[in-house]
């Protein structure tokens, strides 16, 4: 440590749970009566650039979110909101086929005006915003190589954006998707937080972002077990959940240790053989909540005070069927509402 103490902008840890509900707005009093009914007091929502100022620049709909904050507040919840996803305007001139879902605008400025009119719409009442996800993976960054640079004034611009406009409110750096895969399609996440790190980003966010999925270990594994090929765990740090550490260890390195660090998506998914890619990792679901408990408990034990949120996977969208979305297989709640056996234990858990 460097001797500072941590500033507690959330509890240690904060009991936090990711929604998908912006296209179904009748499902959110019944997703978030399931969020307080477990016991959490955190909802980690999508905000889309995109669909709040679609249409023209400073033209804006505000129907969707404030239905959430609004509901929010009727179950007694915080909200994280996710702001990204581009609108078409912000990247008009660039040629068609380099427009892809998720990408910085041409302007940063304009990312920076949409920040600054949630944050004023929304003053006191949205708890904390995470800016952007996954910078590190070149399919979330415009489908060009990650770069912490460019990242870091993008930040910077929503950062001070949203303190001009609510001063109160917490900024979040980007959810950090923990990879070793090398530039041009990702960039690992240890490497790009040292750049954002290098490219002066320590100012324009409160807390620090993260992802922390648990792949196939069990969550006290520690990250050196996990990187052995022999283990079956995947061969690399970043398949462990105490990955974290390492991203704790590169802040403090640079001064950083008196900023709390939030886990904007964690989970384990559950083994299924229509998503190839995932195949590998996938665990029963009574591992799925005995490992969602432990997780927590290692935290409450071993990070406190620097941990912060953190955020199950997910309350699953109305929609999602198993054989199309690879997320119905990591949600601890059925599309219909039907609880798991990881909601049950994260319910019943001592928080």
């Amino acid at each position: 440590m460097d001797g500072r103490a941590v500033i507690q902008h959330f509890p240690s840890p904060a009991y936090a749970i990711h929604t998908v509900l912006w296209w179904r707005p009748e499902m959110i009093q019944r997703d978030f009566r399931l969020v307080a009914e477990m016991g959490f007091t955190y909802v980690k929502q999508k905000f889309p650039w995109r669909d709040i100022e679609g249409l023209v620049k400073g033209q804006y709909d505000w129907y969707r979110p404030d239905l959430l904050v609004d509901a929010a507040e009727a179950n007694g919840l915080k909200l994280i909101a996710r702001l990204d996803q581009q609108p078409l305007w912000s990247v008009a001139s660039l040629p068609d086929e380099q427009i892809i879902a998720n990408q910085p605008p041409v302007n940063y400025q304009d990312f920076g005006d949409f920040c600054g009119a949630v944050a004023i719409r929304y003053r006191g009442r949205i708890a904390a915003y995470q800016v952007w996800n996954e910078p590190n993976l070149s399919r979330e960054w415009g489908g060009r190589p990650p770069n912490p640079t460019e990242y870091t004034a993008l930040l910077r611009v929503c950062y001070e954006a949203i303190k001009a406009a609510d001063p109160q409110a917490i900024v979040i750096s980007a959810g950090l998707a923990p990879t070793g895969t090398q530039p041009p399609l990702a960039m690992p996440d240890a490497d790009f937080l040292q750049g954002m790190y290098d490219a002066g980003a320590a100012p324009y966010f409160d807390v620090l972002g993260i992802h922390a999925p648990g792949y196939k270990a069990p969550p006290e594994l520690d990250p050196a077990v996990v990187a052995d090929p022999a283990s079956g765990y995947g061969g690399g740090r970043w398949f462990a959940f105490r990955h974290v550490e390492d991203m704790r260890a590169i802040m403090i390195a640079n001064g950083d240790s008196a900023k709390q660090v939030a886990i904007l998506e964690m989970g384990w998914m559950l083994a299924q053989t229509y998503h190839p890619d995932y195949t590998w990792h996938g665990v029963s679901e009574q591992e799925q909540a005995d490992y969602l408990v432990r997780a927590y408990q290692y935290a409450q034990v071993h990070w406190r005070p620097w941990i912060g949120p953190m955020t199950t996977v997910y309350i699953a969208d109305y929609d999602w069927q198993p054989e199309l979305h690879e997320q119905w297989w990591w949600a601890i709640v059925l599309p219909d509402g039907t609880p798991r056996l990881a909601y049950q234990a994260l319910r019943q858990m001592e928080k």
